[in-house]
């Protein structure tokens, strides 16, 4: 059954059934209620997730503190807990303490951890990426890496988008991902294909992101390349035709922030720090993605009859 299998086995069928699973980022603790609630409420799989920009920029506290009000309200029908983004190099330029983040991770129970060395040369990447896999694998753990760059964290303001597009600047190359996942064993990919993430600083963190959209022909050479689930950051914001034909082609995870997240602080600025409100902000805005924008209501039903333990 689903609430007894592994992340890497679920990732792997949702990849053949052609499933989206979200990933929802807990940038302040009291989203994760409203989270886990409406992935219930819908029979949806998906993961909860926590970066360390949530923690260090928002008010997710800790990683510890995620972990603890997730067991408040988790069912492991619908949820896993990801542990996401852990850089090798910040969006600041700040070298990271990588592998202590990771040893605490899977310290704490992360059902699957993200290791990010896409700021690094490639080799270097392949080097962190295996050493993450070797740690991770060893409890079971499924892994997620990063090649390519996927803009938005950084400091000052991107490039105009079309030329990001257009010119492919960032964009994950299909050469080097086959080499990456042969030599690390990684388990899910994260690319760059026309993604951005949502700014997490300044006053850029509360505008509307830019409307991204998804070069698919791109897509089907990664998918081709390397044969394994392939993750969407910056999920938010993309329009629905593209993120559809996007499953469709190899995307078999989205990570969704920026949305869930200024749903919550809008909610407080409306009702002047009124969490519960806020909440229901956050869990209206759940139900629209679930339903509305990927269509994947009663998405854990079908995994269920699909997972053979």
């Amino acid at each position: 059954m689903l609430k007894d299998a592994g992340m890497d086995r679920i990732m792997k069928k949702a990849r053949e059934l052609k499933i989206v699973i979200p990933a929802f980022n807990v940038a302040y603790l009291p989203m994760l209620k409203p989270i886990a609630d409406a992935l219930k409420e819908n029979q949806s799989f998906g993961l909860v997730e926590v970066a360390r920009p949530d923690v260090e920029k928002f008010g997710a506290i800790s990683y510890r503190a995620v972990v603890e009000e997730y067991h408040k309200y988790a069912h492991p029908q619908y949820m896993r807990l990801h542990l996401d983004h852990v850089p090798v190099i910040d969006e600041d330029g700040n070298r990271v303490d990588w592998e202590a983040l990771i040893r605490q991770g899977i310290d704490l129970g992360f059902d699957s951890v993200m290791i990010d060395g896409s700021r690094l040369p490639l080799e270097e990447n392949i080097a962190v990426t295996k050493k993450v896999v070797e740690m991770a694998h060893a409890k079971k753990i499924p892994v997620e890496a990063e090649l390519g760059a996927v803009l938005g964290h950084e400091k000052g303001p991107l490039p105009p988008y079309e030329e990001l597009f257009s010119t492919g600047k960032g964009f994950t190359e299909p050469e080097e991902a086959k080499k990456f996942v042969s030599e690390t064993g990684v388990d899910w990919l994260s690319v760059a294909i026309g993604n951005i993430h949502g700014a997490i600083s300044g006053a850029a963190k509360d505008s509307t992101k830019i409307a991204a959209r998804l070069n698919i022909d791109h897509l089907k050479k990664l998918r081709d390349e390397t044969g394994i689930p392939l993750v969407l950051h910056g999920g938010s914001g993309i329009a629905r035709e593209y993120v559809l034909e996007g499953i469709r082609n190899g995307i078999s995870k989205i990570n969704v922030g920026t949305e869930i997240r200024q749903a919550y602080e809008r909610g407080l600025k409306e009702r002047e720090g009124n969490i519960p409100y806020a909440q229901e902000k956050v869990f209206q805005k759940m139900n629209e993605l679930i339903c509305d924008y990927y269509g994947i209501k009663g998405s854990a039903l079908k995994l269920d009859r699909a997972i053979v333990l």
